[in-house]
């Protein structure tokens, strides 16, 4: 098979036609074969609950070619389980574990050429999604759905090299409601947003940093990412039943114990920023995101994390070894990594 003709050096993250994707549908109560399909779109009714009542969840995840050759996708069952847990929090049919790993494994080995080489710093970025088909026009959970696995290749996220960058608390907006989706992920959180994000951008920030819809009191999520701080030999993440589970914060939290530090998961009040002397968003695009400064934009307070512009030496150490055991040159001592036989 032809390799794609790609400037890897030059790619962006953004959505790069692929040969195949994979579909599966829900139908009178069982899921049915995987179909491989070459188009691009999707036939669909114009009632489906996807398009009137928001039955829509999807994941993100990523394959990495290493420096042995070998093909690998980072903790794919994690997902699996994540949006299983959406599916359920919304009324839809989960996807059953094997259904999901044979999609992923058919999804990567099909479009073997667009998986960038090692050393480029691109991956292959797999995005599966489930949507409600049955047409409805009362307010009730589909029958039929559809269960689609998509891949794109994507350049790495850091274009200008690993450095932090700014971001802003903004209590005009919540992202989620209390007790509301955002434990699961699904589009509707992201359309929500948006608006603030597009208003932090525009004044000059990568991100906003939410606060607990409820109280304004505590830290939440950081725009589509978690966020986490360290502190007197602590990593310290946010705890709130509106923030999605990261699989990359649950790997990052295992790495900073396996380097002794402290772990929390508790309650971070805003005037506790202040004392930070590290922090970050972490995610699958970026794995973990530095921050320089965090501007209160309500009250006015400037902090800043990093004094010398830098990257911390824990944060540096944890997104060095997060990459490198997803790229085979890091030891996979807690066997994250699933290989795809080609």
């Amino acid at each position: 098979m032809k390799n794609a003709e790609i400037d890897w050096s030059s790619l962006g993250f953004g959505y790069v036609p692929t040969d195949y994707n994979v579909r599966c549908y829900y139908r009178d109560g069982k899921w049915g074969e995987i179909e491989v399909s070459s188009s691009e779109t999707l036939n669909i009714h114009i009632a489906a609950t996807a398009l009137h009542y928001g039955q829509e969840i999807f994941e993100g995840l990523k394959a990495f070619r290493g420096k042995d050759g070998k093909v690998r996708v980072f903790r794919p069952m994690e997902n699996c389980r994540r949006i299983q847990e959406s599916a359920r929090g919304i009324m839809m049919e989960p996807i059953t574990d094997d259904k999901f790993m044979e999609m992923v494994r058919m999804a990567v080995k099909l479009n073997e050429r667009f998986i960038p080489p090692y050393g480029s710093g691109a991956s292959l970025y797999i995005r599966p999604l489930e949507i409600g088909m049955s047409p409805k026009v009362g307010v009730s959970p589909a029958t039929e759905y559809c269960f689609i696995i998509l891949v794109t290749p994507v350049g790495p996220y850091f274009k200008s090299g690993f450095k932090p960058t700014n971001i802003c608390i903004m209590r005009e907006f919540d992202r989620v409601a209390p007790r509301g989706t955002g434990r699961w992920k699904v589009g509707g959180n992201y359309a929500a947003s948006l608006q603030a994000g597009e208003r932090a951008h525009s004044l000059g920030y990568s991100a906003v940093l939410y606060l607990d819809p409820k109280e304004k009191l505590y830290l939440d999520e950081c725009g589509p990412a978690n966020f986490y701080a360290i502190k007197d030999g602590k990593y310290i993440t946010p705890a709130s039943d509106s923030i999605l589970p990261s699989i990359t914060n649950d790997s990052l939290m295992q790495l900073a114990a396996d380097m002794g530090l402290e772990v929390e998961r508790r309650h971070i009040r805003v005037d506790e920023i202040g004392s930070f002397e590290e922090a970050a968003a972490c995610g699958t695009a970026a794995v973990t995101s530095p921050v320089g400064e965090i501007h209160d934009l309500d009250t006015g307070e400037k902090y800043v994390i990093a004094k010398d512009g830098q990257p911390g030496p824990v944060t540096r150490r944890l997104y060095d070894t997060l990459n490198g055991i997803r790229l085979g040159e890091v030891e996979d001592t807690h066997g994250w990594n699933e290989i795809i036989e080609f």
